[in-house]
């Protein structure tokens, strides 16, 4: 049986953790986090399988690891906080867990772009400081969404917009069927859309994805969301549209360092929305995961 550590749970995990860990499961110790990198050796040391919500494993700290043998990503973007190939190499087998949240994260997903297209979160900002700006925002019914990435997140993005009335298009990387909206290629979906929402896992093809040629078809003022992962986006290149305002309105649910350092320009910026890499977390979806995830440990590399 493996010995499995839990490296990071949060108050808001364990209440739903306690609810799916059953007494017939493997035992499983869990460890409240977060864990800085340097720390981490010290914490898996005796322990062959660790479950791994956002704490980083570089082919470094990987490497002193001794007797790690499997790491359960409770997500699907396990190479923004693991060190994927390092771990290959090492015989570390790492585990991903994806589609308990399609629906969750593409309702977070919309409720940025309700948020970004009406300025929610920053006239929030200037009332709750006293202040008072009725700000002009976006009708989205009749505009056009240009949907990244057609897995299961992406279909059910199309799906919430095509209700409230937005015209949906789509690109994805490999032909798809059985998709109930139009597919283009990515210089027409960046030239048509007036809200373009990221649905790309993160891998070595898709890194930079959306870089600054990409960024500059896009419509001026256009509204770009991320619920996918940072580095799919060209970031200094990113910046450097929403300083000048050719990109109107950046929402995120992801950051290249997480937490984010003071140092983060995304912090520094108005046109932006920004949120705790939370559009996986409900109750429901989490249920879901860390079912699978207590499974997948069960299992062992």
């Amino acid at each position: 049986m493996p010995k499995t550590l839990f490296i990071d749970s949060t108050p808001d995990i364990d209440l739903v953790w306690k609810r799916v860990h059953g007494a017939s499961d493997i035992p499983i110790t869990v460890n409240m986090g977060p864990v800085p990198e340097g720390e981490v050796p010290d914490k898996v040391e005796g322990y062959d399988t660790v479950i791994n919500d956002a704490t980083y494993f570089s082919e470094p700290t990987l490497e002193r690891c001794a007797g790690l043998k499997h790491i359960v990503f409770l997500g699907t973007g396990a190479s923004s906080y693991v060190d994927v190939a390092a771990a290959e190499r090492l015989g570390i087998k790492v585990s991903t867990i994806g589609g308990y949240g399609d629906t969750t994260v593409a309702e977070h997903a919309m409720g940025l772009v309700f948020a970004a297209a009406r300025h929610i979160a920053t006239m929030h900002g200037i009332v709750r400081g006293g202040g008072w700006r009725p700000m002009q925002g976006m009708e989205l019914r009749g505009k056009t969404l240009g949907v990244v990435g057609l897995g299961g997140i992406g279909r059910e993005m199309a799906r919430i917009a095509q209700g409230i009335g937005l015209k949906v298009i789509a690109y994805n990387r490999s032909p798809v069927s059985g998709v109930s909206v139009p597919t283009v290629t990515i210089d027409e979906l960046l030239a048509q859309s007036d809200v373009v929402s990221l649905h790309l896992a993160l891998n070595d093809a898709t890194r930079g994805f959306l870089d600054r040629s990409k960024l500059e078809k896009t419509k001026k003022g256009v509204i770009i969301v991320n619920t996918a992962r940072a580095g799919v986006v060209d970031e200094p290149a990113l910046i450097d549209l929403l300083r000048a305002g050719r990109i109107g309105h950046y929402a995120t649910d992801v950051f290249g360092k997480e937490p984010t350092p003071p140092e983060e320009p995304l912090l520094k910026l108005d046109n932006v929305t920004l949120t705790a890499h939370a559009g996986y977390n409900t109750p429901e979806a989490a249920m879901t995961m860390y079912r699978r995830a207590i499974d997948l440990a069960a299992k062992g590399p």
